[in-house]
């Protein structure tokens, strides 16, 4: 596998967090040994957990960025959440994917953070996305990108998030988001960055290359490898 985006800067270290409370998606353990590869590949250190006690600011200070894969419902209590702020503030990074979005309906930081909450979603199936505008984060990636995914709608959707990609409603059925219907983003919050992904749902997401080169580019982006 070649992935164009491959070779960070420095050793990051970033880990992977997979809790659920609610939905467990099948694909879990598919991607987080994807991501171990990633990191492998590139030069990346990944660590996989899903014991939210090591939400606190001593363990955190060793990671560049946490990744939050398909986690679902609460996975922290007051004192994590408070844990994760701060690590954000202070410069951490933040990667989101697929069920990211449907974690944390309580915490309204969480949701600022993510950048929108999952709502809804109809049956796997084709559809295509719309590439918004060139950037780094997307520059190996189609302009019109046709995959078979999961695709969520969303809600409380920030102001703030820079799209990437946009899904066309035109091209599947069940979208409810209508023609401005962003599937995956980036922003800044505080010191920080975040990148989320609605991708990623079925197993086979983890062996595609072009959606992996998409994770790479967002964990670049989230350590502050790339602008």
């Amino acid at each position: 596998m070649v992935l164009a985006a491959s070779g960070f800067k420095k050793p990051y270290h970033v880990l992977v967090f997979s809790k659920t409370k609610g939905f467990r998606h099948e694909s879990i353990e598919v991607g987080k040994i994807a991501l171990i590869r990633l990191g492998l590949e590139n030069g990346l250190k990944v660590d996989t957990t899903e014991n939210a006690a090591i939400f606190n600011e001593l363990v955190l200070k060793k990671y560049k960025a946490v990744i939050f894969l398909s986690t679902t419902g609460d996975v922290l209590n007051n004192d994590q959440q408070s844990a994760l702020e701060g690590f954000i503030k202070r410069g951490g990074g933040f990667v989101g994917i697929h069920a990211a979005a449907d974690t944390e309906y309580d915490w309204p930081w969480y949701g600022q953070l993510v950048g929108a909450y999952f709502k809804s979603h109809p049956e796997i199936q084709p559809a295509i996305l719309r590439k918004c505008k060139e950037a780094k984060l997307t520059r190996d990636l189609p302009k019109d990108w046709k995959r078979t995914d999961e695709w969520y709608n969303f809600k409380q959707i920030s102001p703030d998030i820079n799209v990437l990609y946009t899904l066309d409603e035109n091209t599947y059925t069940g979208g409810e988001n209508g023609s401005n219907h962003p599937i995956s983003w980036n922003h800044e919050v505080g010191k920080g960055r975040s990148f989320y992904t609605a991708l990623g749902h079925t197993k086979e997401s983890y062996s595609d290359p072009l959606f992996l080169n998409h994770l790479l580019s967002g964990i670049r982006y989230a350590v502050k490898d790339i602008k």
